[in-house]
């Protein structure tokens, strides 16, 4: 898989490779590779901050299109239903080169984004969202791509996890940004930013993301052939299930830190950009234990921090500093388990289905979000609007993932304590 990295000036001649990272006489020192992966994680920012920034304006969304809060987390379900189908790009896209996708996936996102901006109604923000959604699948299965091919030998989830930070610096920092412009501005002013990021993205993936040539054409069915194993959909499904039982409670964040915690609403940017940091410390660390140890088995420690965390939600009567730490808390477990997972499942494409196994896992991330948003919704609606109840309905959710994870550790990977 190395060789199909080829010098960016000219698409022609293979550079050096030694253990998958590319020598390029140009950057003896390996800086484009940093480069490359910096490219990567600004495109993950955008699509991280572009899911996750709902979550903290909510409420001014919901005042400003006339619908109630519940009806209000169709804004997250119709990203998430977009990412699922947006990863028909990459089964009529499987011979375009993976820079030009990632290029192509940003100027997808301009559009949803400035469309977002530009909502007058609730059916058009919905609509807006569908579109700004439609890359972030394929693009995160494109990008671990490419951040394998730039990683070192034995380092590859670290690489992963370093284009996955952008994704997470978006909750540190894009998100609560967005929250603030919310409370002292306008919400509308968030997308607008997202939009000029995505345009300025395109630029950087065009000048530091070497040439890479196009996956193996495996055929249209030769792309889905590694889902014909169980393994797969074990890591699948419990991805699908633990992210239905996060965002139960994760869709109202916003307004359960205000609600139960007692936070004043010009606080919760702040404390968004306190679970931005857990993820972004989840992340990394996920990414280090899965190169010394098993993917599977970090994703199932992961998921069960963070299912941990939603009992507490639940069981917790609830105070400022108290749901600031679980905030923390099941933020670091929600991104610990990410780049194990991209990894098993670009690796489980081998053969042609690279793209389709890494955007497989972004699908059923953003399913379970669709999923949870709604449960949670039912759930408040039918008790009252309790925000304690949403984080119980996930529960059982999170419990199914850890099981299938730790199964899946001990079907497929050898020595768990080595």
């Amino acid at each position: 898989m190395a060789n199909m990295i080829v010098n960016s000036s000219n698409g022609l001649g293979a550079d050096a490779v030694h253990g998958g990272s590319m020598v390029d006489a140009r950057h003896p020192s390996g800086n484009h590779h940093g480069l490359g992966l910096l490219a990567l994680a600004a495109g993950a920012f955008v699509l991280g901050a572009a899911e996750f920034v709902m979550m903290g304006i909510l409420p001014q969304a919901a005042q400003a299109m006339h619908v109630s809060i519940p009806f209000a987390g169709n804004f997250i379900s119709a990203y998430a239903i977009g990412v699922c189908m947006g990863t028909l790009i990459l089964v009529f896209g499987r011979r375009i080169p993976p820079r030009t996708l990632i290029i192509i996936f940003m100027i997808i996102a301009l559009a949803g984004n400035a469309l977002s901006a530009a909502a007058v109604n609730a059916p058009m923000l919905i609509v807006a969202r569908f579109i700004a959604g439609f890359p972030h699948g394929a693009f995160f299965g494109t990008a671990t791509l490419i951040a394998k091919l730039l990683a070192q030998k034995g380092k590859e989830a670290r690489a992963v996890s370093a284009m996955v930070t952008g994704q997470t610096v978006a909750n540190m920092l894009g998100v609560p940004a967005g929250t603030l412009l919310a409370e002292h501005m306008t919400w509308r002013l968030a997308f607008c930013l997202l939009a000029a990021i995505a345009a300025l993205t395109a630029l950087l993936a065009r000048l530091w993301i070497p040439y890479i040539q196009p996956v193996e054409d495996a055929g249209l069915r030769g792309q889905f052939r590694f889902l014909r194993k169980p393994g797969p959909w074990m890591v699948l499904i419990a991805v699908f299930v633990g992210n239905t039982g996060i965002f139960c409670w994760w869709s109202y964040v916003s307004p359960w830190l205000q609600k139960v915690g007692g936070w004043p609403s010009n606080m919760v940017s702040a404390i968004m950009m306190l679970a931005g940091f857990g993820m972004v410390v989840g992340g990394l660390c996920g990414g280090r234990i899965a190169d010394h140890w098993h993917p599977g088995a970090t994703s199932a420690m992961g998921q069960a921090v963070a299912g941990i965390g939603l009992l507490a939600v639940f069981l917790v009567p609830g105070s400022r500093w108290s749901t600031a730490l679980l905030t923390f808390v099941i933020a670091f477990g929600l991104f610990f388990v990410s780049a194990p997972q991209q990894l098993l499942m670009a690796e489980a494409g081998k053969g042609g289905g690279e793209l389709i196994g890494g955007a497989t896992v972004q699908i059923a991330f953003n399913f379970g979000n669709a999923v949870g948003s709604f449960v949670g919704g039912a759930v408040l609606n039918a008790t009252a609007m309790n925000y304690h109840y949403p984080a119980l309905s996930g529960v059982p959710f999170a419990a199914v993932a850890v099981l299938l994870l730790v199964l899946y550790a001990f079907r497929y990977e050898r020595g768990l304590l080595q």
